[in-house]
């Protein structure tokens, strides 16, 4: 969006935006859900559903987000999904952003593509597994079976035994692990603690990663910091 165009509609001279557009500016804007649906209505919009695919993320925890660059973070909604990162989150993970449909859950990409669990330790699988579904209950037990996280329920248990095994035992848990151990393709094992910030709704997670200062962990962050996506020396 140019200067030009923004002025112009902030003069009410310029073309009717479109949805897509006025997406941008909420986000740009950092308008709360309640400022972007009036923004929606003002323009002869109906709001995005608060209940389907909202990728709006809320604007305080994107606040915070900006100000992390030295250490990987991310924010998730409900249902796994990556709805925003920073570079070294995008490093440490890959992009988790790109993906469409069910595969936006990091949830069912736990329990339907094998190649989502080569950022943990085998040893951590079976706890990982829990602990995703145990989160999914969380979401579950608010929207209930209609909401999106029932459409999950329903998707992984026509293709995961093991979702389904783990779904039966009805565990619930609202928070991540307070240490992580996360393997990376060329730097091996980082040694991660994790903090959490929720927002009031529990909505969607701020997830930040970080090492004590002075130890393997930190450098290695710091060489992700540098090289980014670059493929590693062997």
């Amino acid at each position: 969006m140019s200067p030009d165009y923004y002025t112009r509609l902030e003069q009410a001279r310029g073309p009717h935006p479109s949805e897509q557009m006025l997406g941008a500016l909420a986000r740009a804007l950092r308008l709360t859900a309640d400022e972007r649906d009036h923004l929606y209505r003002l323009s002869g919009h109906n709001p995005p559903a608060r209940h389907g695919l909202d990728t709006h993320v809320a604007p305080a925890l994107q606040r915070v987000l900006d100000r992390l660059d030295d250490t990987p973070a991310l924010i998730l909604s409900s249902l796994g999904e990556t709805l925003v990162q920073n570079r070294l989150a995008a490093a440490l993970f890959g992009d988790h952003t790109r993906h469409t449909g069910p595969a936006r859950s990091g949830i069912y990409r736990w329990f339907t593509n094998p190649a989502e669990r080569a950022c943990y330790p085998p040893a951590a699988h079976s706890h990982q597994s829990r602990a995703q579904v145990a989160n999914l209950r969380v979401a579950f037990s608010l929207g209930g079976p209609s909401s999106r996280a029932g459409e999950l329920v329903r998707a992984l248990s026509k293709v995961s035994a093991e979702f389904v095994e783990l779904w039966e035992l009805h565990e619930v848990v609202t928070r991540f692990e307070d240490h992580k151990v996360l393997l990376h393709p060329e730097l091996g094992e980082i040694e991660l603690d994790c903090q959490a910030l929720f927002t009031e709704d529990q909505a969607q997670a701020l997830l930040v990663l970080a090492a004590p200062p002075r130890t393997e962990a930190s450098e290695k962050l710091q060489l992700l910091a540098v090289l980014g996506h670059e493929q590693f020396a062997s």
